[in-house]
């Protein structure tokens, strides 16, 4: 199979990078680095080990482990709408594309490789990778449905229909693989959609209301059983993300604020009035949360009570 490689060019003059050194040794970017993507254009964020990749409209930034950001050059193949990293897997980033079609890079996001061959040609609204297999991955395919890749992206099978919501059938706008004994081979797909949560066991059986007990209970009783204290009911989803060192760990970004579960989302709880669009948890601390939002990026190193910026975007 023909694989495409875009790699990244000079980085122009109003990319390069400004340094400001701030407060706790973060390291600023203006804003004006990053004119061309507007505070209205869609974001995306994910932990690489300890490093951060952001995408903002057409513009791509790294930060490292020494928290030194680097402005990336913009990608050819579209933008990207959604990131998704594994802790197996540290040296890979997969961004799902506007365009369509999904995109990997080994390098820090200085090149990509288009893997998105057999999917539906319509935007990649949100991605993960699968909690215990890392190679798998899955795809929100806007106006379409569910696919899933078994070879990092090179090839793919439809799995799923977008789930029945509030009369109408909803985009997935958040992906997240979730290793809990509840479900059916102990995995959980939640997703975040326009009206709130909901989740598919692995088996792809069928999208259900989060609930306490397992997959097999809801399944028999055919009867939906909402969560004990769900999100705010209609609010929109702008990011789901699971702590891989605490799979029962969840948090929501809405138009509300960022909400958190300790229980795999049967109860809910705001812990923050910051709005975000984007939202990543670092893989080996819960607590260590980074967004992006209108003032740029914001990491917090206490589940969300206090944030930090870091970076002007």
């Amino acid at each position: 199979m023909k694989r495409n490689t875009i790699v990244a060019g000079p980085v122009s003059r109003r990319a390069l990078l400004h340094g400001l050194v701030a407060g706790a040794g973060f390291c600023l970017l203006p804003a004006t680095a990053f004119a061309a993507a507007s505070k209205s254009t869609s974001s995306a964020i994910a932990f690489y080990g300890n490093a951060l990749i952001v995408a903002r409209g057409s513009a791509l930034l790294y930060r490292d482990g020494g928290q030194n950001w680097t402005a990336l050059s913009e990608m050819s193949a579209g933008t990207i709408l959604t990131l998704a990293t594994h802790l197996e897997r540290p040296d890979r980033i997969i961004g799902g594309l506007d365009a369509g079609g999904v995109v990997l890079s080994v390098d820090g996001g200085k090149s990509w490789n288009v893997r998105g061959q057999g999917l539906p040609e319509a935007a990649v609204t949100a991605i993960t990778t699968a909690a215990t297999t890392p190679d798998t991955i899955y795809a929100a395919i806007r106006g379409d449905g569910l696919w899933q890749s078994d070879d990092v992206g090179q090839s793919w099978t439809f799995v799923m229909d977008r789930p029945w919501l509030m009369d109408a059938e909803r985009d997935l706008t958040a992906l997240s693989s979730v290793d809990l004994a509840t479900g059916m081979g102990g995995i959980w797909l939640y997703a975040g959609t326009d009206t709130g949560v909901t989740r598919v066991p692995d088996c792809f059986c069928r999208w259900q209301d989060v609930q306490a007990g397992d997959a097999m209970d809801a399944l028999a009783s055919g009867k939906p059983a909402p969560s004990k204290a769900p999100l705010p009911e209609g609010e929109p989803v702008n990011a789901l993300v699971s702590a891989a060192s605490q799979p029962a760990t969840l948090y929501a970004a809405l138009p509300s604020g960022i909400w958190h579960s300790q229980d795999a989302g049967v109860i809910w709880l705001k812990r923050s009035e910051v709005i975000a669009t984007a939202l990543a948890v670092h893989p080996l601390r819960a607590d260590d949360l980074a967004i992006v939002n209108d003032d740029g990026v914001l990491q917090s190193p206490d589940g969300g009570r206090t944030w930090t910026a870091i970076a002007n975007i």
